[in-house]
């Protein structure tokens, strides 16, 4: 950080802005901060009472989607009135006994609504260009500029881009004519060199292109850019100014080197108005400010910044938790303080290059830029102020009397799309570090308001877990995304390789062969494997059984270690496993990834679960007598994998199994050999004994059925079809004298899942839980979403942007990361989703059917309405890109349908109803329940993944109980007293 931040000269500086500052304020607070008015008095309680604030915050966020006044009666009980809350009667309005379709509730909640309503008028400063230039005017006569956000729901297809991209020009159109006219405003309308636009929007750009993906970095960049010259074409001509919002950390690089090809596109040629916004909070912030300054000079532009603080910390640091990566936000409110400041000092000192723009509300910030200012000799006129409109106007007003320039960031929008806004602002207001609140609501001092920020060494906060998840790659980083390539390049040049059997730890080949294909283009043979026979599963039966007794004696502990060597294995030729999965499976490079990391959790995670678990128990505590329950291996057993997890359910499945002492046969999918050998291969290099591990591909009626059916087998664990899976359980609990006991069946055999969609649902959120649940993978997970069930208030806008969202995807080769979508395994798969595909047009109305004509196995994607429950389509796994649409009048409905089913996997709800949460958390039975969230997705540990009914017989893989399905248990009671006489228990 530079010397003159630190000098004492310097603090004196700022001291005597930031006195000045607070001297020229009126006395009044800020409006929010009132206590007369209704939204002063929601606010200061709210940053008194925590548990309010919540839900204060969450009732806002669902307000817009209440169409009458008894949802909104009904949501203002869910919220406020549950008999656990201890809330003022005030805030309860009187509702907490009364019906929602009363009269006194109904009179309530018109009157909460035109509060909220006025409240949201505070930050919103109209529907439109014509309806906010009122606003936009009267702020001018005070001398404040502008800069428009033009707000809107989350994009999700690219036609509701290129909506927004028209209402975008319109703005920029109707600013320009109507702002013409205005008087000239030296502090507003110049800069040092000369005039300065009048009209300023500002933009972020994944509201005009819906298919950034940081993994199609080149992609998402162009995508980005061509999707906003139109606009910048239009600022250009009508001259106007454009500013670039930076969003979340995931597209934060993207966004900049989108930001700098358009500064050298030939279309903008002497164009200068347009700006980026660097956002203080993150770590790296300081160094892509240092970055772009010196590409600025490399390339001869003035560039305008806009630094801030940040907006979206909770969720970049909880995003990052959940992910295993490290925080990219600083967790110290100073610390994010101090690295603004060190950025307004690079930014002023080579202001030659940069016109600074200082967004905060932070007297303090504030006070610091103009000291900088005045240190390198940067003119007033040539930095200017850029604060929140609807607050701190007292501010505002003191620093236009100094003689800066104020130019308030000023949403334009709907009520409803502006509700998230809204609440972020409210965050703002209410955080305990917030500056408004430490000056208006808390009185703070002065003088320790303008202090320099003290770094007290906050650490970054830790998940509080006994267990945690591998990270999943970080696509966002070049690093990651170059390594990737290249180990795409080097599993293609292994092409064509032969995979023996292993047996015994001995290489067989067999004159069979089993043959891998590329599911995006079948004529590239990934490799081939050797065919099992029946004498090459008696002698691994054989071989194991002649290991078992070494495996099943050595220590947990010994076990457990080789399990964790084969998760650092994994670990380390991880990019080479998952550019397998993509080129033999056609998973796309976040789900192939994802497999790999699942395969990692499962060795490291049953490795711990099987030291605890293999101690003996101590059962009762009783004087004379001592009692214990242990566990033993059953022996040998077989694994039969499925294709569409190759390594990761291969892998928790051969773990369990290995983790408490048995031996395997192991049964690849025919589909997916190679990457099974793969995983042998480690096997072998980690030194598991030999015979403990038997690597046997073959065809699953033949091999498959004779180790289901073979006696001395102790056990199964399959993961696949009903059909298979019931076919599996009557033959191996179909008893024969020779065979030892009775055997063990782990079976888990798919869902007909659904995802409920309630009236009061956030549809951003759920467009993209049922987008990504349901053609992820092209829906070929046992849990992927085959039902959507809307509740009827939601359907219609639902249905409409759910189907533009999915003509929006792209669907090609996942070996090219442009392509998210790819193909499905293999010619069997395809014709039976084409079979589906006919049965839904005769059963239902077909909404949309979006072929490929690409090489290779690509299944239309498709999606039918009118779906009852007694349809097939409702009923019968597909294992593809189908969809049924289901409508249902309520909630309680939509309840009784998802639950119509022979299946109990997985689900979803997607509601802002505390009450129908609740409803669906005791009444949706499903083995896993996803609220407000995709139904797809379980980690280890965190989402142990499992169903009933036809779904599944065992205990859930990924918990703590599924390694009980591999022992048997025994208890040992101790008669201890001899002669009358006990040793202490």
């Amino acid at each position: 950080m530079a010397n003159i931040l630190e000098s004492t000269s310097f603090q004196t500086s700022v001291v005597q802005h930031g006195r000045e500052i607070f001297r020229g304020m009126d006395k009044n607070r800020p409006s929010i901060f009132r206590k007369d008015f209704w939204n002063g008095k929601i606010m200061d309680w709210s940053m008194k009472d925590e548990a309010f604030k919540i839900e204060m915050f969450r009732f806002v966020d669902v307000f817009p989607t209440l169409k009458t006044s008894e949802q909104l009666a009904r949501h203002l009980q869910e919220y406020f009135c549950r008999p656990e809350q201890d809330f003022p009667a005030w805030i309860q309005l009187g509702l907490k006994t009364v019906s929602p379709g009363s009269l006194i509730a109904k009179g309530a909640a018109i009157q909460i609504k035109k509060n909220l309503k006025s409240m949201a008028r505070d930050f919103v400063a109209g529907v439109d260009a014509q309806d906010a230039l009122k606003n936009l005017k009267n702020r001018r006569k005070k001398r404040r500029a502008f800069t428009v956000d033009l707000l809107g729901e989350a994009t999700v297809s690219e036609k509701e881009g290129l909506e927004y991209q028209q209402r975008y020009l319109k703005l920029i159109r109707d600013l320009s004519e109507k702002t013409a006219k205005w008087p000239h405003d030296s502090l507003l309308d110049e800069c040092a060199s000369g005039p300065i636009p009048r009209v300023n929007v500002s933009i972020k750009l994944t509201s005009l292109y819906s298919q950034v993906d940081p993994a199609d970095f080149e992609g998402s960049v162009e995508g980005l850019k061509e999707s906003l010259m139109p606009l910048l074409i239009e600022v250009k001509k009508v001259g106007a100014f454009l500013n670039v919002d930076m969003e979340s950390y995931d597209v934060k690089e993207v966004t900049l080197e989108a930001f700098r090809r358009i500064v050298l596109d030939p279309r903008l040629e002497g164009f200068s108005d347009f700006g980026i916004v660097i956002q203080a909070y993150l770590r790296d912030s300081l160094e892509d400010t240092k970055a772009l300054i010196e590409w600025a000079k490399s390339v001869q532009r003035k560039i305008t910044i806009r630094l801030v603080k940040g907006a979206y910390w909770d969720y970049e640091t909880i995003h990052a938790q959940q992910e295993g990566w490290p925080i990219p936000v600083y967790q110290e409110k100073t610390e994010t303080d101090l690295n603004f400041e060190a950025c307004l000092d690079v930014m002023l000192q080579n202001s030659e290059y940069v016109f600074t723009a200082i967004g905060s509300h932070n007297v303090r910030s504030i006070a610091v830029g103009m000291s900088l200012a005045e240190k390198y000799g940067v003119p007033k006129k040539d930095i200017e102020v850029q604060v929140l409109y609807g607050m701190g106007d007292p501010m505002k007003n003191a620093i236009v009397g100094m003689g800066y320039r104020i130019r308030e960031y000023v949403p334009v929008g709907e009520l409803i799309p502006g509700m998230a806004y809204l609440v972020r602002r409210l965050l703002e207001n209410t955080s305990n570090e917030g500056f408004l609140k430490a000056k208006f609501h808390d009185d703070a001092d002065t003088d320790l308001l303008l202090a320099r920020p003290v770094v007290k060494g906050v650490t970054d906060p830790v998940p509080d877990s006994p267990f945690l998840n591998e990270p999943m790659l970080d696509l966002t980083k070049r690093t990651n995304r170059e390594r990737f390539e290249t180990a795409l390049k080097k599993v293609r040049e292994s092409f064509g390789k032969h995979y023996p059997l292993i047996i015994d730890d001995v290489a067989i080949n067999t004159k069979r062969h089993l043959k891998s294909t590329n599911p995006a283009d079948p004529d590239e043979i990934v490799g081939t494997t050797a065919c099992a026979d029946i004498e090459h599963a008696e002698e691994a039966i054989l071989t194991a059984y002649q290991a078992f007794n070494d495996w099943r004696d050595r220590s947990a502990e010994d076990r457990a270690d080789y399990l964790v060597k084969v998760a650092d294995e994994l670990r380390k030729r991880r990019f080479e496993l998952a550019a397998l999965i993509v080129l033999e499976n056609g998973k796309s490079w976040h789900e192939a990834d994802a497999d790999v990391a699942e395969a990692i959790d499962f060795c490291r995670y049953y490795a711990q679960e099987s030291v605890k678990m293999m101690v003996p128990h101590k059962l009762g505590n009783y004087p004379g007598e001592q009692n214990h329950l242990i566990y033993q291996p059953r022996g040998v057993g077989a694994v039969i994998a499925p294709w569409n997890f190759p390594i990761a359910i291969l892998t928790g499945m051969l773990m369990g199994a290995l983790a408490t002492g048995n031996c395997v046969i192991l049964k690849p999918a025919e589909q997916t050999p190679v990457i099974a050998a793969k995983l042998m291969e480690i096997i072998q290099a980690v030194g598991i004994p030999k015979g403990v591990v038997t690597f046997l591909p073959g065809i699953g009626e033949e091999v498959g059925a004779h180790l289901v059916e073979h006696k001395w087998i102790r056990f199964i664990a399959f993961t696949g079809s009903r059909d298979v899976g019931l076919q599996i359980l009557q033959k191996a609990y179909t008893t024969s004298p020779q065979q030892p006991g009775v055997k063990s069946v782990v079976c888990e055999m798919g869902g007909k899942n659904a995802i409920i969609v309630d009236d009061d649902a956030d549809l951003d959120e759920a467009v993209a839980a049922v987008l990504y649940s349901t053609f992820g993978f092209q829906g070929q997970k046992c849990s992927a979403c085959s039902r959507v069930i809307i509740v009827d208030e939601a359907h219609d806008e639902f249905v409409e942007r759910l189907i533009e969202a999915v003509k929006s995807i792209r669907i090609g080769p996942p070996e090219d990361p442009r392509f998210t979508f790819g193909p499905v395994i293999d010619e069997d798969s395809k014709k039976k989703i084409e079979y589906y595909i006919e049965l839904g047009k005769k059963e239902g109305t077909p909404l949309l059917i979006r072929e490929t004509d690409r090489k290779g196995h690509y299944a239309p994607f498709a999606i039918f309405k009118d779906i009852k429950m007694e349809h097939r389509l409702a009923q019968e796994e597909v294992f593809g890109p189908v969809l049924a649409i289901m409508r249902a009048a309520d909630f309680d409905e939509a309840i009784r349908i998802a639950n119509a089913t022979s299946y109990a996997l997985t689900g979803g709800v997607i509601s802002r109803s505390p009450y129908n949460l609740d409803k669906a958390r005791k009444s949706f039975k499903i083995g896993n329940l996803y609220i407000n969230r995709g139904c797809t997705g379980a980690l280890v540990y965190r989402q142990p993944f499992g169903g009933f009914k036809y779904s599944g017989t065992g205990a859930k893989a990924g918990g703590a109980n599924y390694l009980h399905q591999f022992v048997e248990e025994r208890s040992i009671s101790e008669n201890t007293m001899r002669r009358g006489f006990a040793p202490e228990s």
